[in-house]
């Protein structure tokens, strides 16, 4: 029997337009099931679809600030067996710089648009029985650094709300747990942030790296673990948090 055979499984990956959330929809697609991707850049998006094994797959351009598009795009889906949430920002603003805009920005990316989005698919009857919800948090939120303290408190929120979760599904056989990688090679860690915070450049990464004795990851690294979540082979396994890295702290 092939370990971690997703085979029949329909499975929802969010934020799949790049990064963890491209890697995970193209592993799980190796693995047998059937992807549907979403993400805001349409045509990012849809070069996704086009690397992921099988046919069969759905792709779908959905701002999920928007509410009205989540809406939308949670009429369109069928039944699912597992929720991947990749979607989210970084955003480093060290502390006397926050203002309201920058809580509310990464709060309703990192935390809402996550908690909202799962409370609709189960309101709408859209999770079958014994499926699996993944979420993304980050090895930071025990291991504060400088100009963290957003995405830390957005992340540490979304690691109490996959417990409670996992403990409210748990007679439907639903789980739900997250991974908190260390530092993974993504866009993210490289992209310039604007709106006057600081500028995630590669000269700034030298400090953490030595933090790292397995070296930082890649998004298969990630996408690994999330296909061993999706799948059967971690039925007995919820409301946990997986810390990936090998990291020093």
């Amino acid at each position: 029997m092939e370990f971690c055979n997703l085979k029949g499984k329909t499975i929802l990956v969010t934020g799949a337009s790049s990064g963890i959330g491209r890697q995970s929809a193209i592993k799980v697609s190796q693995q047998g099931a059937k992807l549907i991707v979403t993400g805001r850049d349409e045509k990012r998006t849809a070069e996704t679809l086009k690397m992921l094994t099988g046919t069969n797959h759905l792709s779908f351009t959905a701002d999920l600030l928007t509410e009205q598009e989540m809406d939308s795009l949670v009429a369109k889906l069928p039944a699912l067996d597992g929720v991947v949430h990749c979607a989210g920002i970084v955003g480093p603003t060290p502390v006397k710089f926050i203002r309201k805009e920058n809580i509310e920005k990464l709060l309703k990316i990192n935390f809402e648009v996550p908690v909202l989005l799962t409370s609709k698919v189960l309101l709408m009857k859209k999770v079958a029985d014994n499926a699996s919800i993944v979420f993304l948090s980050t090895v930071a939120t025990q291991m504060p650094y400088f100009g963290g303290a957003l995405y830390n408190s957005s992340k540490s929120a979304i690691e109490s709300y996959s417990k409670t979760v996992a403990l409210e599904l748990v007679k439907r056989g639903i789980r739900s747990n997250c991974l908190s990688p260390g530092l993974v090679n993504t866009p993210l860690i490289k992209k310039p942030v604007t709106d006057g915070q600081m500028e995630i450049v590669d000269e700034s990464l030298g400090r953490y790296l030595k933090k790292y004795p397995m070296g930082i990851g890649e998004p298969e690294d990630v996408a690994n673990a999330i296909v061993f979540f999706l799948s059967d082979e971690s039925r007995w396994i919820s409301g946990t948090n997986l810390t990936m890295g090998g990291v020093l702290q």
